[in-house]
Parts: C-alpha cells; sequence; structure tokens
C-alpha cells in the first residue's frame, strides 16, 4: 500500500516542536524525512518531559519514521554537506530565528541555486519580515499574541493556559498546510518552481481567533474571556454531576435545544419563544445553564449521558489521558500504537490523524538514537566512506 507522501524527500533542521511537529505528520504518511541534529546531545525534545532509560518517551513518537544524522552546523565541513544533500531533497524545514540560516550560508537563495525546486518551508515565531522578525518566538508568546490567550479562562482570572504547546503544533499544522499548497504548485501544476513558505507562529494562531477582528473593526466588540463557554452561543457548557465528573452539553441548534430541554424535564423552556433562537436565548444564558446544572448535578455522570443520548443531543465526558487509553471507541479507531524502542520495551504512542481509506499513515519506527543514519545517508547518499564517515565524527563535524 502506497504512502500518500511516498517519495517526498524533506530535510528537517528544526529542533524542539514547531518544526519536528510538522515533519513527523509528513514521516507519517509516507515522506523520507531527514532530521539533522547537533552532535552534542541532539534535539533537545530527546530529553523534555517524562525521561525513562535515558530517553523522553515524547521522543519516540515526535522522532518516528525519521532518519536521525548528527551535524554541527557550526562547522563549515557540516554546512559543505548539508548544501550537498539538498541536492537531493525537495523540501528543507527550519525553524532557526531568521537571519541564522543566512549567517551560515544556508539561506534559500544560496539552497535554491543548488536546487531551483526546492521548498523551503520556515517557521519562526514572528516570521521572516516585519519588525519582529529578529526577535525569539515561543509558542507562549505566540498565543498571547495571536489573541489565544486573551479569551482563554475566566473573565475574573489572569488568561489561562492549555497545559501544551499549542503555538507550536498549531504552527506546524500550518507548515504542512503551506507545504501542500507549494507542491500542488509546483508538481501539480507542472510549474517545478520552489519557494519559500513562511510561518509565523503568532499568524497560526491568529487564524483561530474566528470573528473576533471583524466584531471589533465594524462593532467596537472585543470578545473577552467566558469560561467554559463560549460568548454568543447558548447553551454550550460543563456541567456538574452527581458523582464528581462532569458532562459537556452541546445544545445550541434550535432543534436540539428543544430536545434537551425536554430530555431535562423543563418542557417550559423548550417552548419558551423567547428561547426558539440563539439569539433569543443569548440573554437568558444564564437562566438555562441553571436549569441544566440543576438536573445533571442530582444524576451521575452514566445516567445523565444515558438520557441526553437517546434525545440525540451532543454531549461527552471531559477525558483524561488515562480515559482515553481504556476507551473502546479510541482503541476501535486505531489511536493507540505500540512500538518496540531501541532497549527492547514496549512504548504506546498516539497514532496521527487524518485516516485516509486508501493511502493510511502508519509509524515504521519509532524516534531512533542519536546519529542512527549517519552511515545510511551519509555513506548511502552522498558516497563517504565508513573512515570517512569515523573521522567526522571524532572531529566533531557530525
Amino acid at each position: 500500500m502506497t504512502a500518500p507522501l511516498e517519495g517526498l524527500r524533506v530535510l528537517e533542521l528544526g529542533q524542539l516542536i514547531a518544526g519536528p511537529f510538522s515533519t513527523m505528520l509528513l514521516g507519517y504518511f509516507g515522506a523520507d524525512v531527514i532530521k539533522v541534529e547537533p552532535p552534542d546531545g541532539g534535539d533537545p525534545l530527546r530529553t523534555w518531559r517524562h525521561v525513562h532509560n535515558g530517553t523522553a518517551l515524547w521522543w519516540y513518537a515526535m522522532g518516528r519514521n525519521k532518519r536521525c544524522i548528527t551535524a554541527d552546523l557550526r562547522h563549515e565541513e557540516a554546512r559543505a554537506l548539508i548544501r550537498r544533500l539538498v541536492e537531493q531533497c525537495d523540501v528543507v524545514v527550519e525553524n532557526f530565528r531568521p537571519g541564522r540560516l543566512e549567517a551560515w550560508g544556508l539561506g534559500y537563495d544560496v539552497l535554491k541555486a543548488i536546487n531551483p525546486r526546492l521548498i523551503m518551508v520556515r517557521i519562526s515565531g514572528f516570521g521572516q519580515t516585519g519588525p519582529y522578525a529578529h526577535r525569539p518566538g515561543f509558542a507562549a508568546v505566540a498565543e498571547g499574541m495571536g489573541g489565544l490567550r486573551y479569551v482563554n479562562g475566566f473573565p475574573d482570572r489572569p488568561p489561562a493556559r492549555a497545559n501544551l504547546s499549542l503555538g507550536d503544533t498549531i504552527g506546524g499544522l500550518h507548515a504542512v498546510l503551506g507545504l501542500l499548497l507549494a507542491l500542488h504548485h509546483r508538481d501539480g501544476k507542472g510549474t517545478g518552481e520552489g519557494q519559500v513558505v513562511d510561518v509565523a507562529l503568532y499568524e497560526s494562531i491568529f487564524n483561530l481567533m474566528e470573528s473576533t477582528l471583524p466584531e471589533y473593526a465594524t462593532a467596537g466588540v472585543v470578545r473577552e474571556r467566558h469560561g467554559s463557554t463560549v460568548s454568543g452561543i447558548v447553551p454550550t457548557n460543563v456541567y456538574p454531576c452527581a458523582d464528581g465528573r462532569y458532562i459537556i452539553i452541546g445544545g445550541n441548534a434550535d432543534s436540539i435545544f428543544r430536545r434537551l430541554m425536554r430530555a431535562i424535564e423543563r418542557p417550559d423552556l423548550a417552548e419558551d419563544p423567547r428561547l426558539a433562537t440563539n439569539d433569543g436565548r443569548v440573554p437568558h444564558a444564564s437562566m438555562i445553564d441553571q436549569a441544566i446544572a440543576a438536573w445533571t448535578s442530582v444524576r451521575p455522570y452514566e445516567s445523565a449521558f444515558a438520557v441526553l443520548e437517546a434525545a440525540d443531543v451532543p454531549c461527552g465526558p471531559i477525558y483524561s489521558v488515562a480515559d482515553q487509553l481504556g476507551d473502546p471507541h479510541f482503541v476501535a479507531r486505531g489511536l493507540i500504537e505500540h512500538v518496540t524502542v531501541e532497549t527492547g520495551e514496549e512504548v504506546t504512542i498516539p497514532a496521527i490523524a487524518p485516516q485516509l481509506s486508501s493511502t493510511p499513515g502508519r509509524t515504521t519506527w519509532p524516534g531512533p538514537p542519536l546519529g542512527a543514519h549517519n552511515a545510511e545517508v551519509y555513506g548511502g547518499m552522498l558516497g563517504l566512506t565508513p573512515e570517512a564517515i569515523a573521522d567526522l565524527v571524532t572531529r566533531g563535524v557530525i
């Protein structure tokens, strides 16, 4: 079975999350990803979060399907090897601070002269141009400037952060989208033309901000923090159950709202003409939420869920990762993968969406040891002898 990106060769010069996340997605769907790491420790992600037997468990997922080589880009010899590899690659993905690759003689103008078909995906905090381009960019800052932090949390508390690096992963998704657009222009349209895909983390977040800009620019409305609800859409919230669990209920479509009200034994609200449409429900959000919470709070979660599911009302739990691992639907959908790592142990990692019926992605191998593919890439692709590779290692070049 052929993977959709089979035949695409990607050189990854990034580290940590945004760049490597995008190339993980590409590798999962068949691209040949060659990851370049510094020889003195490699990608810091190898030791981030929970470390087990010397390696972060996260690494086995993020480094999956990648051929890992080492190169100290501070050495001109190493940079010369990278330029030779570019001759045989379709794409370079990098997430250095703007200007760093140019200082090393690895900017797009140089690489495009070597390979005119090359697509370069550049991921940074603020983009390659503009007055903030030189600033270091991290997910937290991108989430703040992009607008996500401002609307996240409760109105009487400081802005909250999800316990994840959303700015990085959302930036990585935009990087994949941009690359696929550039590939279609180059190959699908037959132009043969490479180009730069300029991904800024804060812009990736900004893309998620729905109607906040036109609402402010035209009507002067600033969307504020709204706790566990979404402003302007009623009802959609998290409600307490009698057993200490919570249930998420989305009853904001007009017909669903009526079914929900009947299910919670409030037919009066189902037939109330003031609440027939979302616009009418918004001013009465507090009353509606109190009615729903009064019903859920005297029922254990499973009982409340059964009633609402029977009424065809969208609802569900708030899961921890432990809940996900034990849920049969996650298993049936193939979201749980088990891989064997270099120590011989079995490690559980998540599969990657979306699911394709004819050309699905897969994990061929988990994140490998540092420099595991030096001989394969430098020898097999560039023709270096084992002695030459050993000399480069000894001198710290790779």
